[in-house]
């Protein structure tokens, strides 16, 4: 998988290099600016071209005067601007602005640099093709403000292309948040190692295309002991999917419990059962309140659909607990809680259901709710389970609002999974999957047309599918994770972001675990 860091992260591997290891911080910042200098002559032709080259007075600033040298013959011109007084820069950055002026003189016609030191000496900037944004870095945190400020907010209102060094300036690299004003990149190249402010939070939509380059750090310097945050690749889904027998039959290959639906709720429980089937459980018996039954078993034919007792709301009885525990002594793994709707003795059944499963449990949606205001009892589980919230329903069970899970989704994700002793799958963009442990991984996969109703529900069935197979629960959760979002991508592909509904990301399902196959 790929690792994840911290801005503090960041600053301890360049602090161990440069002073236990005595890799010259010059030589790191030498390969940072010809990297970045690469990278943007990869991505755009840039002979004709006029490049502008924005850089502040730090570290940031001083990658930005390498690229300079290194692009000064490539393009028709490149213009660099400094953000206030270069009596401001130190050390490294210091010494590569001193060279990149030895540069400038022997160039003039291709190779500018000047200072700029209020808002308005910006307008006088001719029109660049290119912006290399290399103002604030991975340092940053808080409110960008002054001149800083007006420099984001001047580089995006230009129609030209944009390569943010490390990180677009005003993103926070550790949390993806910003404070103001934030470059809009169409490339960051991120140095020695990805930021999780690149993927989450407005980071994700801010960065573009995200390219790691390295500059010198060994690996050996760059490890995260405990609880890392990690982003999955598809081979490392692929050595976790289970292998199928030759003598398989539908009950070895995994049974799958689903007790969902409701009255009102018919289509929840037909998509988490059929997406488990689709996975590639061999058997999966579903159980729902009576009314509903019909209505169910008309959309899903392969799938076992039992009538359960119902309460006069039309949601599952606790007449129901007797059919119900002898199928869990069936099941592989079970899957609970979609479309079932609020009830009294629903909530009761879910709660007595969860605590007495001898397997892995999927709990989602109004089974979550039922645990809102008792989630300490999911401690008292002797058997796996993942929690597969979106940010209201983990806000709900945490006491804190939805908006504070939205802020910082790794954070909660992993407090939620050590106070709950679970695996939580926080949904969204991105699904992030925490462990007790403390590890998180953030999904690679998906996109924002899968922001419709029922997504959430194909992706609890496909989690259960994998745990029935045999995968551990703990990594079910973000693999299936990772193949929900690659069948959306397959959807989108075909549909479009608008058009595509959560029976096309359950379609692509095969598509997507083939596709892992072959990558």
């Amino acid at each position: 998988m790929q690792l994840l860091v911290t801005a503090d992260q960041m600053r301890s591997f360049d602090r161990e290099t440069i002073e236990r290891l005595r890799v010259p911080g010059l030589l790191l910042m030498e390969n940072a600016g010809r990297e970045c200098a690469r990278a943007l002559e990869h991505a755009v032709d840039l002979r004709g071209k006029r490049v502008l080259i924005v850089c502040g007075r730090g570290n940031n600033g001083g990658d930005g005067f390498v690229i300079a040298r290194h692009l000064h013959r490539l393009a028709q011109a490149v213009e660099v601007v400094l953000l206030g007084s270069a009596s401001g820069l130190k050390g490294d950055a210091r010494t590569n602005f001193r060279a990149l002026q030895a540069f400038a003189r022997r160039t003039p016609d291709r190779l500018t640099v000047r200072a700029v030191r209020s808002a308005a000496a910006l307008r006088s900037i001719p029109a660049p093709d290119v912006v290399v944004d290399a103002i604030l870095g991975t340092g940053f945190a808080g409110e960008v403000k002054g001149l800083p400020a007006a420099a984001i907010e001047w580089i995006n209102r230009r129609k030209c292309f944009v390569l943010a060094v490390d990180i677009p300036s005003g993103v926070d690299a550790s949390t993806g948040r910003t404070g103001g004003p934030a470059v809009r990149a169409d490339l960051t190249v991120t140095l020695a190692a990805a930021k999780i402010g690149h993927f989450v939070g407005e980071g994700c939509d801010l960065s573009g295309r995200v390219e790691v380059k390295e500059i010198g750090i060994p690996d050996f310097v760059m490890r995260v002991p405990r609880g890392p945050v990690l982003r999955p690749r598809a081979d490392d889904v692929r050595i976790l999917l289970p292998a199928r027998e030759r003598t398989a039959h539908k009950y070895s290959a995994g049974k799958v419990l689903v007790i969902a639906g409701s009255r009102s709720f018919t289509g929840a429980p037909a998509l988490a059962a059929e997406s488990a089937l689709r996975t590639g459980s061999g058997a999966v018996i579903l159980g729902v309140p009576s009314s509903a039954h019909r209505i169910v078993a008309r959309k899903v034919a392969e799938v076992i659909v039992q009538p359960l007792d119902e309460t006069a709301a039309g949601t599952v009885g606790r007449g129901s607990l007797d059919w119900v525990r002898e199928r869990l002594g069936w099941a592989d793994a079970v899957a609970i809680g979609p479309g079932m709707g609020r009830d009294d003795e629903t909530d009761a059944l879910i709660v007595e259901t969860v605590l007495s499963a001898p397997c892995p449990v999927v709990l989602d949606a109004d089974g979550l709710t039922a645990f809102a205001q008792r989630p300490h009892l999911l401690r008292k589980r002797k058997h796996p389970t993942v929690l597969t919230p979106h940010a209201g329903e983990l806000g709900r069970m945490l006491g804190i609002p939805s908006s504070a899970i939205e802020s910082d989704r790794i954070h909660y994700a992993r407090v939620a999974a050590r106070r709950f002793a679970c695996t939580v799958v926080l949904k969204g963009a991105p699904t992030v999957a925490a462990g007790p442990e403390g590890r998180v991984v953030v999904n690679a996969t998906g996109n924002p047309g899968m922001a419709t109703i029922g997504s959430g529900d194909v992706l609890t069935g496909i989690i259960a599918g994998l745990i029935a197979q045999g995968m551990a629960p703990s990594e079910a959760g973000w693999a299936g994770a990772y193949v929900h979002g690659l069948a959306g991508d397959l959807a989108r592909d075909r549909y479009g972001i608008r058009g595509m509904l959560a029976s096309d990301i359950l379609s692509n399902i095969p598509g997507a675990l083939m596709a892992v196959h072959v990558s």
